[in-house]
């Protein structure tokens, strides 16, 4: 089953091998400090027409992954 991950690429030719949605050069973490900084989904995604609502989604699921480790 797919899951909204699989938006997020990690290449190393696009931003330093940082995590990028769908091969952009807009990184996880730029969403995260957005949304941080009190940014709506709507703000951002008129911000940037390129990305999609699911982009967003997935930069959060990406962030819950990467913070979900055994103790």
């Amino acid at each position: 089953m797919s899951t909204m991950t699989d938006r997020i690429t990690v290449d190393p030719a696009v931003c330093g091998g940082r995590p990028c949605i769908r091969g952009l050069r807009i990184r996880v973490r730029d969403v995260l400090d957005l949304l941080a900084a009190g940014a709506t989904r709507d703000e951002i995604l008129e911000d940037y027409p390129y990305l999609e609502p699911y982009d967003i989604t997935a930069v959060l699921e990406f962030a819950a992954l990467q913070n979900d480790h055994p103790i």
